[in-house]
């Protein structure tokens, strides 16, 4: 363990453990929600511009979502895994194997990243094919695909950081690497993408790159990304040491690492095959189909974005503590996500709901099909956010005690064990009505798994309370 550490390193660890559990989770939660918002704005920002050039085009960056889900499978599934890992390191104040933990894990995403760059940029047309393009968008998707594929490693990289800095309590500090990318990328995307851009009065030439031109200017935002989150490593000012002499493969490690982080992957994998399933389906209707349901799949990040950033808060607090064996604060932690998470999903889902019209329109123009489809599934999934929201609240508390199997089976329930066996029937019987209700259906049923997991997660605390043969401390709420 090291020897000394600077005092904003100790300041998070007091943070951690002595502040009031609202004001640290909150916290730790705002930087990661602002982030993903961000995030999913310039997602967003590709597929406006982009919607200019026609549905075709806007069915193709749909499309290329799926890929861009298959590079943060690469890099989630450590990710994840070492997040819960090394904040229950921390909490025990093993700082030393908890940079071998981090180290392993980015060279190891370092590797994935360029494999999927080798193996997709070698069979471009053939993933865009599986991927779901149809005949008329192909052209499109290759062509977004191209810049992606070539960040690949950085990407899959960059969520090992992101996710190890929030472990260490650094969330501002992952804010601005993913959220200043974010933000890069909406600047860039009109003048890449289009020939002209007006602002004000003012018409400013742009360089008309068409779909290209949306995919290297995501692949610049992500570049950017990557060297800001890595500055805190090179310059040491982060808890962690990021080092090639760090990396090893110990059973610990790896069976640590992989177990909660194969929640997160399988829950990617099954979202990029829910992708690639629904987006065949749905381009065997129409593109208009195909593209409505592609920016409701963009739209909905932001709620999920907003659930997933509360849980990023949540998630490292409790594994701190549960580390460092303050049982109490545990439950607090449980307590207050899952409040918090039930009122945050409330809110957006009558949002969404409200505004399901206006929001589709914004990428639709006036195209009847696009409109009907995209906000029935708006308004569909902005009500089953309040299951989709307390699901994912006890999937991050398993994952934050280590309890791998509740959080696999959690992870995968959205969008394989309850989605996957529904979608065609649905489909098939409903038609395009189907296709937009599907993954609703799919976060209503996922709470029928989330119970009995909620009770092994409560019962893991009360044994290790008793195990210690102690009161447990007050939650310091």
């Amino acid at each position: 363990m090291s020897k000394s550490k600077g005092p904003s390193q100790e300041i998070r660890k007091n943070m951690m453990l002595n502040d009031p559990l609202p004001k640290v989770i909150t916290r730790m939660a705002l930087p990661s929600i602002i982030s993903f918002i961000i995030n999913s704005v310039y997602s967003l920002a590709d597929t406006y511009f982009v919607s200019s050039l026609g549905k075709s085009a806007t069915a193709a960056v749909s499309v290329n979502s799926s890929l861009d889900m298959f590079i943060m499978m690469a890099g989630s599934f450590l990710a994840i895994g070492a997040n819960s890992y090394i904040a229950r390191l921390l909490g025990a104040r093993d700082e030393k194997k908890a940079s071998q933990v981090l180290s392993t894990s980015w060279f190891t995403a370092l590797l994935f990243g360029f494999i999927i760059l080798g193996v997709g940029c070698g069979f471009r047309e053939t993933l865009c094919r599986l991927l779901g393009a149809t005949d008329t968008c192909l052209k499109y998707s290759v062509d977004y695909a191209t810049y992606i594929l070539l960040v690949a490693p950085l990407m899959a990289t960059s969520f090992v950081m992101n996710q190890c800095l929030r472990a260490e309590g650094a969330a501002t500090l992952s804010m601005i690497g993913m959220g200043f990318g974010g933000i890069l990328n909406c600047f860039l995307d009109p003048f890449f993408i289009m020939q002209e851009v007006r602002i004000g009065g003012m018409v400013l030439p742009g360089l008309g790159m068409e779909v290209v031109g949306a995919s290297l200017a995501t692949a610049i935002s992500k570049v950017v990304s990557f060297c800001i989150l890595l500055f805190p490593y090179i310059t040491k000012k982060s808890v962690l040491r990021l080092s090639p002499r760090n990396i090893k493969f110990s059973r610990d490690i790896i069976s640590q690492v992989t177990s909660v982080g194969s929640s997160a992957a399988f829950r990617t994998m099954l979202s990029v095959v829910a992708g690639i399933v629904l987006n065949n389906i749905a381009g065997n209707i129409s593109d208009a189909c195909l593209a409505g349901i592609g920016v409701c799949t963009k739209v909905m990040m932001f709620p999920f974005g907003i659930i997933i950033g509360f849980g990023s808060g949540f998630q490292p607090v409790m594994g701190f503590n549960w580390g460092a064996k303050n049982y109490g604060r545990t439950k607090g932690c449980l307590r207050f996500a899952q409040i918090g998470s039930l009122a945050i999903s409330t809110a957006m889902g009558v949002t969404l709901c409200l505004f399901a019209v206006p929001i589709i329109k914004l990428f639709a123009g006036t195209d009847p099909e696009m409109i009907e489809i995209g906000a029935l599934a708006i308004r569909l999934q902005a009500i089953a956010l309040i299951a989709h929201g307390w699901v994912a609240t006890v999937n991050w508390a398993c994952a934050a005690l280590g309890y791998a199997r509740g959080a696999v089976l959690l992870a995968t329930s959205r969008q394989g064990t309850f989605f996957l066996p529904i979608v065609w029937p649905i489909s098939h019987f409903f038609g395009a009505a189907g296709v937009a209700s599907v993954q609703a259906i799919a976060d209503f049923l996922s709470v029928i798994l989330a119970v009995p997991m909620l009770r092994h997660v409560k019962k893991m605390i009360r044994d290790a309370e008793k195990g210690a043969g102690l009161e447990a401390p007050a939650a310091n709420q």
